[in-house]
């Protein structure tokens, strides 16, 4: 083991000690610290962790930079102490830019798709179907991905087909009902689980390999190999993402309740307290998420004014 790579242990522990999750950084700063020792580098140099922010495999132009610098920023700050010669990269060397994002609403073939190729392609069966149950939730429920990986199993209510989402986003906590055929799928996964994991060292419901939660940013980097090697959206404006399964659900849902004559408006608190969000104009954003949802909408606007004769 490096020193460098000794240092990020260090790092990482008294992080967690600290009470800090670190899921991305976790997974991020292994690779740059291989970057660092390729290089003959003893520490980090702004250059350096530059040159390594702005790779990018897929050649397209992505978010991760900017979040590959933070994790960087963070464990040079921590080298800084005992290491003189190391180099803080600055804030706004690689700037977060915050633009409005059209999602990629998935269509039932798609989603069948992954989920296939997650049963066939994964070698593990516990991995595959955890990736089959784990994707088929989203598509159901429009749970965040952070929500889903958060679920222990105490927090499935088997008798009533209900989960408790504990303190998401905002810091709420609420209660998700699913079709009986959902919670079926997760009873299922549960069995298979337990079969292989009977000694888990976390009680969280969707188990990893090693016995423990799942991981964001390999789930994220699990369902994007998925999705590419499935040529989904090869040539969508916007390369599909794990999170616009939630955008799918969302836009599903109003899709369906438009069609079937249903009054949006008085329905669209519902959704928003479904999905967590702070209040209802957040769900409304959804409206101008899909071409199709926006024609919908802006035909019941127009029916709904009177008629003005010429």
């Amino acid at each position: 083991m490096s020193a460098l790579e000794q240092a990020l242990v260090d790092y990482l522990q008294l992080r967690h000690s600290l009470g800090h999750q670190l899921a991305e950084a976790q997974w991020l700063l292994p690779d740059f610290v291989a970057y660092l020792d390729s290089r003959g580098l003893r520490t980090v140099t702004v250059q350096a962790a530059l040159e390594w922010a702005q790779q990018s495999p897929s050649g397209r132009a992505t978010s991760v930079g900017p979040r590959r610098m933070t994790a960087v920023r963070g464990f040079a700050r921590y080298l800084s102490g005992i290491d003189a010669d190391t180099q803080v990269p600055p804030l706004g060397l690689m700037p977060h830019r915050q633009r409005w994002r059209q999602p990629f609403i998935y269509t039932p073939a798609d989603i069948d798709t992954v989920r296939d190729l997650a049963r066939q392609s994964i070698v593990s069966p516990l991995r595959a179907a955890t990736y089959d149950t784990l994707i088929g939730l989203l598509t159901v429920s429009g749970l965040r991905i952070g929500e889903a990986i958060k679920l222990d199993r105490s927090d499935l209510d088997w008798a009533q087909g209900v989960l408790l989402i504990r303190e998401s986003k905002f810091g709420k906590s609420r209660l998700v009902p699913l079709h009986p055929s959902s919670m079926q799928a997760l009873s299922d996964y549960a069995v298979l689980r337990d079969d292989f994991q009977p000694r888990p060292k976390e009680l969280s419901f969707f188990v990893s390999l090693k016995r423990k939660r799942l991981l964001y940013a390999v789930v994220q980097q699990t369902f994007r190999r998925l999705v590419d090697t499935a040529g989904i959206g090869a040539n969508a404006p916007s390369a599909p993402r794990l999170h616009d399964l939630r955008h799918t659900f969302a836009v599903r849902t109003l899709l369906d309740w438009y069609r079937a004559g249903e009054d949006v408006q008085a329905k669209m608190p519902s959704l928003s307290t479904y999905l967590g969000h702070r209040e209802p104009a957040c769900t409304y954003w959804y409206l101008s998420a899909a071409p199709e949802l926006l024609a919908l909408a802006a035909a019941r606007q127009d029916s709904a004014w009177p008629k003005v004769r010429s």
